[in-house]
């Protein structure tokens, strides 16, 4: 049985579902804002990224960034550090640890020839203060990941035990429920860069990494469809090089979110169009989709691979992410809102690969700056909902549940004309429980991020003894997103 006393039930799968009528799944694209940090010119910096998401520091009342600044003084990337107290506008915080341009007056966090600052996280939750930042790094090659943890975020002691086996990209996020950290690393199998999973509950002793996703025939499919969608479409801009032949599109990383009993992966899949033979790399389209796990080992795609973060039209230059989005990590959940950081990047490949195109277009402006992060945002449980095929409504029933106590909530938005209608039905014979009936229910006619469901007769009575008892939703004009006793 479900939970939804513990969880929200949302319906990124068929979890919380017993059967459905007249109802699809739809995923929701987060709404894109204006970025949150860009390039500083001043100091030379072309592009701006990060693995790493905001960090809230309560002793400080300051939400804390490690990011990396690429500068063209030094043909290289500097972590950066930002502090915000709102985490839109963030400021550039003087660490004064390494000498940078002639002066300590930066905001430079980190500096080695040899290790670099992949993720940064903040737990406080470990009792022991000079373990309070969990980091990984990677050796000059960026292969490897190796623990370290620090006091403050800055001054660091890096594990000398074995690595965490990983090549290029990874992610890392602490999991509240089952009390671990998740690395999410990348190997490469026969359907090229593929995540693979390591844990630990010390943040010391790592489990062997493991598969747990890759692309398929069917990602190969829609790499083409999706090249050529762009393509074919002015509003976007063509990658420089689409010469026709079979890549293999690849899964390049995935971020994870434990969430509600759930995680949700964000696998960016790395779709190239052509060939780069002076970087030894692809032009093409880097895009994000949604997958789900109960384990975070076996998962399924969402939405029948939907696009969740996607590559931007050009806009007359007011967008940036033209040919890869990528989040920066797992999205924070906050204000009954999901904050989805991610990178923006208007191209891949060399420069001169461009010298054929619109030179109104592929000029300085074009590729200076050319990445930004930004700060796009969703409705709380706001991933996918469940919606009526037509206007005749739809049915959702759902997986048996005790309900001993707490009130039933829905996160529902109710477009005019529509409502949402719930029914108690006997988990066995689906008959509607005296007083707990359609007919009896208040109908939700309205946007609610946690509205309370009320049955006329039942006189504000809750709790229906260990007895396991089923919803009925009836839909229309309305999206279903999450359910929960609260």
């Amino acid at each position: 049985m479900i939970d939804p006393r513990r969880h929200r039930q949302l319906f990124l799968d068929d979890g919380a579902v017993e059967s459905m009528s007249g109802l699809r799944r739809i995923l929701h694209q987060p709404i894109n804002s204006t970025p949150v940090i860009i390039p500083a010119r001043s100091r030379g910096e072309r592009a701006v990224q990060s693995a790493s998401v905001p960090q809230w520091n309560p002793e400080i009342d300051l939400w804390e960034w490690w990011y990396k600044g690429f500068s063209t003084y030094t043909d290289e990337y500097l972590t950066l550090y930002a502090t915000s107290a709102d985490g839109v506008c963030w400021e550039e915080a003087e660490v004064g640890l390494y000498e940078w341009n002639g002066t300590r007056a930066n905001n430079v966090a980190f500096a080695s020839d040899n290790t670099n600052l992949c993720h940064v996280i903040r737990d406080d939750i470990d009792p022991d203060p000079q373990r309070r930042y969990k980091g990984l790094f990677s050796d000059e090659e960026h292969m490897d990941r190796y623990p370290g943890v620090s006091a403050d975020g800055f001054h660091w002691d890096i594990s000398e035990g074995p690595p965490i086996p990983s090549h290029d990209t990874s992610a890392l996020v602490y999991d509240d429920a089952g009390q671990r950290y998740l690395a999410i690393v990348k190997h490469r199998t026969e359907w090229g860069r593929s995540a693979f999973l390591a844990t630990s509950t010390d943040f010391i002793h790592w489990s062997d990494p493991e598969l747990v996703l890759h692309t398929d025939e069917l990602d190969q499919e829609n790499r083409k469809r999706r090249i050529q969608a762009v393509v074919d479409d002015p509003a976007y801009l063509s990658p420089p090089v689409v010469d026709g032949r079979e890549y293999l599109a690849q899964l390049y990383m995935m971020p994870v979110l434990p969430y509600e009993g759930l995680y949700v992966g964000f696998p960016l899949l790395f779709n190239p169009s052509g060939a780069d033979g002076a970087q030894n790399n692809h032009t093409g389209l880097n895009q994000v989709e949604l997958a789900v796990s109960r384990d975070a080992r076996a998962w399924e795609r969402v939405a029948d691979r939907a696009v969740f973060v996607g590559v931007q039209p050009w806009n007359g230059g007011a967008n940036f992410g033209t040919a890869q989005v990528a989040l920066c990590g797992a999205p924070i959940v906050r204000d009954e809102e999901i904050w989805v950081y991610h990178i923006a990047c208007r191209h891949r490949g060399h420069r001169d690969l461009f010298a054929h195109m619109d030179p109104a277009i592929y000029n300085d402006d074009f590729f200076d700056p050319t990445t930004v992060i930004c700060l796009a945002r969703l409705r709380r449980d706001g991933f996918v909902s469940l919606d009526p095929v037509s206007s005749a409504g739809g049915d959702l029933l759902s997986k048996a549940f005790e309900w001993t106590c707490g009130s039933l909530c829905v996160n529902a938005e109710v477009r005019a004309g529509g409502q949402v209608v719930v029914e108690v039905v006997d988990a066995g014979s689906l008959n509607p429980l005296p007083g707990w009936s359609a007919g009896d229910c208040q109908p939700l006619c309205e946007d609610q991020l946690a509205g309370e469901v009320r049955w006329r007769s039942s006189g504000g009575r809750r709790p229906l003894g260990d007895t396991p008892v089923r919803l009925r939703f009836h839909l229309r004009e309305a999206s279903l997103y999450s359910f929960w006793l609260s």
